[in-house]
């Protein structure tokens, strides 16, 4: 029911949305105010503690992965001393513990010379003139040490080196164990952590005593920026677990959790941007967050509710109703729009007036349409007989012809007149009853004049390359006839010095409205064929019309003689298909 009088404003779409939006967004307004001073007071502890929290959490996992390549560096230091003379148990024995390890790039023992012999992999490597390795062979400790390429994985890898001493304690080379970055840098960069709009997220990094950058789960290119501008990190040995605030390297402030992995040796550091510290939250079950972000999504659900049953809905069942009869669909509902907002009620009315309309206009031309393709299919298959009639007359008219000559001539009228016939009955076999796919037309003559131009004394080889090009009766026409006039001529001066004479026939896009036809027939290099066909450039009749025909297409002719070759190439432009629409149009209305 439509309001009237003074009430009539409130049943408008635009005054029920803004006393809606009004309604639902007051609460949140107020809740948000209050919730964002309580966040302020208790954010800075909440934070820290979720991030030490989170970098525990984060490096547990690569924790005990180095943990246990460590130990098993310290057990192999042990176990190899038996076999170092025998290289063969020695790699059977790294391979073993490579099994162990299957994490693992490389386990190997290298000797203080720098001729790794003995490896899981069991080439031989000279590790002589690298850094890292002296730097481990020099160190009486386990050491941790980053390759940017692996000698055999070609990846960034970790390095554990422990040392391989003696019966007599002095130190005689190195296990090396190789575990790669895409393993150890799978770090959970905070995951359960709420991200701002600078999504920035948490980093955790795994360092040395000396503050040399291990792994970095936001990649080792990008970590460096990442750590504390002040020389923090020189004093890692001294510190077990801790959070602190400090700028990084990069200019930005950031809050930073450090823990012992391998106390005095190994470290994980944990940073999180100080902008966004607030939106950690994972000190509380409630983050201080939850409430505004509540209130804001059943602020929505209020409005979305409110929309989908004043105006969502409706436009819906609407849209479904205008996307069914655009697509084909002919069966129009009444759909019901009661309680529906004025505009949408006056939409709906006019939808449904529309559609009578538009089913009411279809129908008569539905009927006008299909009178008029019965019509022509009429026309065009009696033309098609009458032509094929007159074919035959002229048919038995050469049968009693005396003279070659003129058997000659009526052949040629008779193949004239086939292929005008051709272009009707694809006219007639075309559902648009306005256009002809020159394919199958040029393919139907081609057939047709090869089949009455050959025998079993006259043989002809046939290659033809054509494209689905659609043309308008007025062009279907000219051009077939003009092929059946190059046609007959090709077919009757080909030969060849040796074989069989050979024709081909091709038609394809020269541009988006341009078209060129080529025959091309073999000739001899000399011969009478070779004269006879010279003498085509003359005025014989078949000339004329070939003239005339390309005249009417508005083309061009090319003639070529290419040493073996004679080619006629007509290139036309493709007229658009609705100028056949317009002339079927103009003469229904003429008459």
């Amino acid at each position: 029911m439509i309001m009237q009088g003074p009430f009539r404003v409130f049943d408008r779409l635009g005054v029920r949305l803004v006393l809606l939006l009004a309604f639902a967004l007051f609460p949140l307004l107020v809740l948000a105010s209050i919730q964002s001073q309580s966040m302020e007071r208790t954010a800075q502890a909440r934070s820290e503690a979720a991030l030490m929290g989170e970098t525990l959490r984060a490096v547990s996992d690569n924790n005990r992965r180095i943990q246990e390549a460590a130990a098993e560096a310290r057990l192999l230091s042990t176990l190899v001393l038996p076999v170092i003379g025998d290289n063969a148990a020695c790699i059977n024995l790294m391979r073993e513990a490579a099994t162990v390890t299957p994490s693992a790039t490389l386990i190997a023992y290298v000797p203080l010379d720098g001729m790794m012999r003995c490896s899981s992999d069991g080439r031989i490597f000279d590790v002589r003139e690298s850094p890292r390795f002296q730097a481990m062979a020099a160190s009486d400790e386990i050491s941790y040490t980053v390759v940017e390429r692996g000698i055999v994985s070609g990846a960034s890898v970790l390095n554990i080196g422990y040392p391989v001493r003696d019966a007599s304690g002095a130190r005689i080379g190195i296990i090396s164990i190789a575990l790669p970055h895409s393993e150890l840098a799978a770090l959970d960069g905070g995951s359960r952590l709420y991200m701002d709009d600078s999504d920035k997220p948490l980093i955790i990094m795994t360092v040395d005593s000396e503050g040399q950058i291990l792994t970095a789960s936001n990649g080792l290119e990008n970590a460096s920026g990442q750590l504390p501008v002040n020389p923090l990190l020189m004093r890692l040995s001294e510190r077990q677990a801790s959070t602190f605030s400090a700028m990084s390297r990069l200019g930005e402030q950031r809050v930073y959790s450090l823990v012992s992995l391998i106390p005095g040796q190994l470290y994980a550091l944990g940073s999180w941007p100080a902008n966004v510290r607030d939106g950690i939250g994972l000190g509380s079950p409630f983050p201080p967050t939850l409430v505004p972000v509540l209130m804001w999504f059943a602020s929505l659900l209020i409005v979305y509710v409110s929309m989908q049953r004043m105006v969502i809905g409706h436009v819906q069942r609407l849209g479904k109703a205008l996307k069914k009869f655009a697509s084909g669909n002919r069966i129009v509902d009444d759909a019901d729009f009661e309680g529906a907002p004025l505009e949408i009620r006056e939409l709906a009315q006019e939808y449904q007036r529309m559609t009578d309309t538009i089913l009411r206009d279809e129908a008569e031309l539905e009927d006008t349409i299909h009178h008029k393709e019965v019509l022509l299919r009429e026309v065009h298959h009696r033309v098609k007989n009458n032509l094929q009639l007159i074919a035959s007359i002229i048919n038995m008219q050469i049968r009693r012809g005396r003279t070659p000559e003129v058997k000659a001539m009526m052949r040629g009228l008779q193949e004239r007149v086939l292929s005008l016939a051709t272009v009707h009955r694809g006219l007639y076999m075309t559902s648009g009853l306005t256009d002809i796919d020159a394919k199958e037309l040029i393919s139907d003559i081609v057939r047709q004049l090869i089949r009455a131009g050959t025998g079993a004394d006259r043989q002809l080889t046939l290659g033809t390359d054509l494209e689905p090009i659609r043309l308008t009766p007025d062009q279907a026409v000219p051009l077939s006839l003009l092929l059946t006039e190059v046609m007959t001529n090709a077919i009757k001066y080909a030969s060849a010095d040796g074989g069989t004479p050979g024709l081909r026939v091709t038609l394809h896009r020269l541009e988006e409205d341009m078209a060129c036809l080529e025959i091309r027939n073999t000739v001899a290099a000399s011969g009478p064929e070779r004269e006879e066909h010279d003498e085509m450039t003359g005025s014989g009749l078949g000339l004329q019309l070939v003239g005339a025909f390309v005249q009417q297409l508005a083309g061009q002719l090319e003639t070529e003689s290419p040493e073996g070759f004679y080619i006629q190439r007509v290139k036309f432009r493709i007229r658009p298909l609705n100028e056949a629409e317009m002339r079927h149009e103009e003469a229904a209305v003429s008459l």
